[in-house]
């Protein structure tokens, strides 16, 4: 799963591949909560391991999509 945030003055987004294993409706819970508190925080750990935050204030706009394997050339 990736997670794309869109943060407020800031040019570029930041992008977080989610273990596959990952409750969408869970990370979509936990997202609304932040976005209802002005002082929240969304804390997302990627499948690296790595901890990423973002303060839920500078959150412009979140777009979460499972990750699907690209098929190239024209076999169907």
């Amino acid at each position: 799963m990736e997670v794309r945030i869109g943060v407020t003055q800031s040019p570029r987004e930041v992008e977080i591949e989610l273990s596959e294993g990952t409750d969408t409706a869970k990370i979509s819970k936990q997202i609304e909560d932040v976005l209802k508190d002005e002082k929240g925080v969304l804390w997302l750990t990627d499948r690296k391991g790595r901890t990423i935050c973002v303060p839920g204030s500078k959150i412009n706009y979140i777009e979460i999509s499972s990750r699907e394997e690209r098929r190239v050339g024209f076999a169907q």
